[in-house]
C-alpha cells in the first residue's frame, strides 16, 4: 500500500532533504485485536497539529519512523471476529493520532463513527476535528475564522443563534465569512481588531464578548482579551501563531473569567459518548445542509509537501485534504 513516512523531524514543506517520504510498498496493517477494524482511506485531513507533529513540536511525540495521521474517512475493508458495530463496506470516519496518511489504517471499532451513505467522504474526513471541536465549545468571537476549525465554529455559532464576530486576514477570506452570515468580520490586513469590534458592539448595544474561541494564540489572543465581558469564557483551541499566550491569573480572578482547554483526542478516552453524540448531530446537520465542510485544497499523497505548504503559508480557507484513488489533485475547491 502507499504510506507517507516521517523518517526524521523537520519541515514537511521543504523539498530539500524532506522529513517525509512516500512508500509505495508499505505493508498493509493486520487486524490487531478481535474488535479491530481495517479501513480503506478515501480522504484524510491536514491539521496544523500534524504539521507541528512532523517537526517534533507537538505535545505528543512518536518514535521514528511513523505514518502521520489526523481525521479521515473511508470504507471498512475488514473486521475482527468480535466487531459488532460495523461490517465490510460501511462508510466510517475517525480521528487517528498517527497512521491515516496511508491507503489502509486499523483502529478499534470504539474509535470509529458511522458516516451516512449520502455524505461525501472527502467532506466527512474534514468533519471530526474541526466541527466536533467547535460543536463542543460554542463561540462568539472567533480568531483564525477562515481556517478549518474557525469556519466550523462560525457555522455552528450561527445555527445556535449566537452573534458571531470573526477575525481573519485578507479580502477573499472576509468575503467567504460574510457569505456564511457572520454578523461582523474584522480584516487584520487593514483593521484594528479592538477598535473594529468595539464599534460593532456599540452599534448593537452590546457590552462585550462573552466567549473567545482561540485557535491562534500569540499577540492576537492577548489583544482580544481586552474585549471580554466580566464572566467571559476563553476557549483554548490551539496556537497557530506559534506563540503560547500568558493569561495573568489576577485578571482571571478579577474578571471572573473561565479558561477552558479543548483537546479533541482526550474526549475519546474520557467522554467517548459525548464525542459520539456530537458527531451524530453534526452529520445530521450536514445531511440537512445546515453545515458545510469547506474544502480549500485537495492533494494526492505524493503532494504532501505542497499540502503542508498551503497550511504553513496561510493559503487555505477551510480544510486542506489528501485524497486517495485519484479523486483530486492540488486545486482550489472554493
Amino acid at each position: 500500500m502507499e504510506a507517507l513516512l516521517c523518517k526524521r523531524l523537520g519541515d514537511p514543506t521543504s523539498s530539500f532533504e524532506s522529513p517525509i517520504e512516500l512508500s509505495r510498498n508499505h505493508p498493509i496493517p493486520e487486524l490487531d485485536s478481535p474488535t479491530a477494524v481495517r479501513v480503506k482511506v478515501k480522504a484524510t485531513s491536514l491539521n496544523y497539529g500534524t504539521y507541528l507533529q512532523i517537526q517534533g513540536k507537538y505535545q505528543e511525540k512518536h518514535p521514528l519512523p511513523f505514518i502521520p495521521g489526523s481525521d479521515y474517512a473511508g470504507i471498512v475493508d475488514a473486521v475482527g471476529p468480535s466487531v459488532s458495530k460495523f461490517k465490510v463496506g460501511d462508510y466510517v470516519c475517525a480521528f487517528a493520532p498517527v497512521g491515516s496518511y496511508a491507503t489502509f489504517i486499523v483502529q478499534d471499532q470504539s474509535q470509529l463513527f458511522e458516516v451516512p451513505k449520502g455524505c461525501d467522504l472527502v467532506a466527512a474526513a474534514g468533519l471530526p476535528i474541526a466541527f466536533v471541536t467547535s460543536h463542543l465549545t460554542l463561540v462568539l468571537l472567533v480568531l483564525g475564522a477562515a481556517g478549518g476549525v474557525g469556519l466550523a465554529a462560525v457555522q455552528i455559532g450561527k445555527i445556535c443563534g449566537a452573534v458571531v464576530i470573526a477575525v481573519a486576514r485578507g479580502a477573499e477570506k472576509v468575503q467567504l465569512l460574510k457569505s456564511l452570515g457572520v454578523d461582523h468580520v474584522v480584516d487584520l490586513m487593514n483593521q484594528n481588531v479592538t477598535a473594529s469590534v468595539k464599534e460593532f458592539l456599540k452599534s448593537r448595544n452590546l457590552k462585550g464578548v462573552d466567549v473567545l474561541y482561540d485557535p491562534v494564540g500569540g499577540n492576537l489572543a492577548k489583544e482580544t482579551m481586552k474585549l471580554l465581558n466580566w464572566g467571559a469564557q476563553i476557549l483554548v483551541i490551539g496556537f497557530a501563531s506559534g506563540e503560547i499566550p500568558i493569561i495573568p491569573t489576577n485578571i482571571i480572578l478579577v474578571k471572573n473569567w473561565t479558561v477552558h482547554g479543548f483537546y479533541w483526542g482526550s474526549y475519546i478516552i474520557h467522554q467517548p459518548a459525548m464525542l459520539e453524540d456530537s458527531v451524530r448531530k453534526l452529520f445530521s446537520w450536514m445531511e440537512k445542509g445546515l453545515i458545510t465542510v469547506h474544502v480549500s485544497h485537495t492533494y494526492s499523497l505524493s503532494e504532501a509537501n505542497l499540502a503542508f505548504s498551503a497550511i504553513k503559508d496561510r493559503k487555505a480557507m477551510g480544510k486542506v485534504m489528501i485524497v486517495f484513488d485519484d479523486m483530486g489533485n492540488a486545486s482550489s475547491k472554493l
